[in-house]
């Protein structure tokens, strides 16, 4: 080969690692790139047969395309390669190599020209292990995870879940993308088109429908769905199925129980609350202090069940989403307590807007806690102060009371570290109520006690 021809000197400087091979695999010249490439001087190439250099997985399979286009009786035959190729430091440089049988009497061999693909490589095999895991996790999940084109005309995705939670097969609904609304619950079946719609015209849509006629359409499910949308134009909907039958169930237990404590409880506590009053201004003495202890554990079985009204309601009611004011709920929780303890002092420092992730029930949560507060304290004209503390993201709420410390266990039943059981079933209601309405939203609660008293803070996500 002429070195001093200007192809020759092109050689020399291109990027990609150009090399000639003979019959057997062997270098018989190899230009500059191979240095920069893999670190090697192309001098000590030279004489050295390629395949030593492959990585033992892949050398089979190139030393298989290179003999074919050696024997091959074609006129011209080519063939790409990627494989692994040993650079001068021991590791391993991913090569996409393309060469032919266009030999030139001035080359005595095979040209091969390479280029490093290892970025290339990579960033398929990350692609390649996340879909993988994808997949496990959409094969193994119960929630059917679904994908359609912008119009509904064509199933893009489905995970095996499907079958069992509507009762059809997979194939079906390949076939015919719609075929899915014959598994809905009639009367439910407008509701899921109008979801649909929505969805096409670009609008995050959830429904809770009634699916599985195998079923008699026992199985409630919760769906959300999310438009794709390029350029203005919805292309694709994703979303996912999620069976709530098990808590649907719940919720219409909690409401047989609500129903019980509005009616039953109430009604007959008010009975035994009346008669012990009046039993109370009739008698004196002993008897009088038994009839007021009759009349004062009414009152508070009372207070109790209404407590429990409230926790049914939250937790079957309040909204998974929603946003709040917090200067709103501070002036909300507070105000009626102002009127109802009129000896007691309730400083509030919560006057600017502040939107939190939150729901209208978190004033229910403050008001439990400045109660609480009050009922509990030391004095008899006791202060409570209601103060707000932003920061970047979070906002936190706090109640600071001159009582004596929570009792263990209920601190353990207001920080959510304490399941209730037979024997405490009643104690700490409130705070219960005020665990269940912050874990709800999604925040946290921290409590701390001195000798002047508590201070339990709410920490909820500033709303974006």
């Amino acid at each position: 080969m002429n070195d001093t021809a200007p192809s020759a000197i092109l050689l020399e400087y291109t990027q990609d690692k150009i090399a000639v091979l003979d019959e057997s695999g062997a270098y018989t010249y190899v230009n500059a790139a191979a240095e920069r490439i893999l670190g090697f001087d192309p001098d000590t190439l030279v004489g050295q047969n390629v395949f030593e250099y492959i990585h033992p997985e892949d050398c089979a399979e190139v030393q298989a395309q290179f003999e074919s286009i050696v024997r091959t009786d074609e006129a011209f035959l080519a063939d790409t390669a990627t494989y692994r190729h040993r650079a001068s430091d021991g590791s391993w440089v991913w090569l996409e190599s393309r060469m032919s049988n266009l030999t030139d009497s001035e080359l005595s061999g095979y040209v091969v020209s390479s280029r490093v693909v290892t970025d290339r490589v990579e960033a398929e095999r990350d692609r390649r292990e996340t879909r993988e895991r994808l997949q496990e996790l959409a094969d193994t999940t119960d929630d059917v995870l679904w994908m359609f084109d912008g119009d509904w005309s064509e199933l893009l995705f489905c995970n095996p879940a499907y079958e069992d939670v509507f009762g059809r097969p997979i194939e079906e609904l390949e076939s015919d993308p719609q075929s899915f609304l014959e598994a809905v619950y009639p009367p439910d079946r407008q509701v899921a088109e109008e979801a649909m719609e929505r969805l096409s015209n670009g609008v995050q849509t959830d429904l809770v429908m009634r699916v599985n006629p195998s079923t008699d359409y026992n199985r409630w499910l919760w769906v959300q769905g999310e438009p794709i949308v390029r350029d203005g134009e919805v292309v694709r909907i994703a979303g996912f199925s999620r069976d709530v039958t098990d808590r649907r169930r719940r919720e219409r237990q909690l409401l047989v129980i609500d129903n019980f404590l509005r009616h039953n409880v109430r009604n007959q506590l008010n009975v035994v609350i009346g008669n012990a009053a009046a039993l109370e201004a009739d008698l004196d003495g002993e008897r009088e202090d038994r009839t007021a202890m009759i009349r004062r554990a009414g009152e508070t079985l009372l207070e109790t069940a209404e407590k429990q009204r409230d926790i049914v309601n939250v937790l079957t009611t309040m909204p998974q989403s929603t946003t709040t004011d917090v200067a709103a709920t501070v002036r909300d929780a507070v105000a009626p307590l102002r009127d109802q303890y009129p000896d007691a002092t309730i400083d509030t420092a919560a006057s600017e807007s502040v939107i939190v992730e939150g729901p209208g029930e978190l004033s229910i949560a403050v008001a439990e806690l400045v109660e609480n507060g009050i009922r509990h304290a030391r004095s008899d004209r006791p202060t409570v102060t209601v103060s707000v503390r932003t920061t970047a993201d979070d906002v936190e709420l706090s109640v600071t009371d001159e009582a004596p410390p929570i009792p263990e266990y209920d601190r353990r039943v207001l920080l959510g570290d304490h399941e209730m059981t037979a024997v405490n079933h009643s104690r700490g209601c409130g705070l219960w109520l005020v665990y269940w309405i912050v874990d709800l939203a999604g925040g946290s609660i921290d409590h701390t006690a001195d000798e002047s008293g508590n201070t339990v803070t709410i920490s909820l996500r500033r709303a974006l």
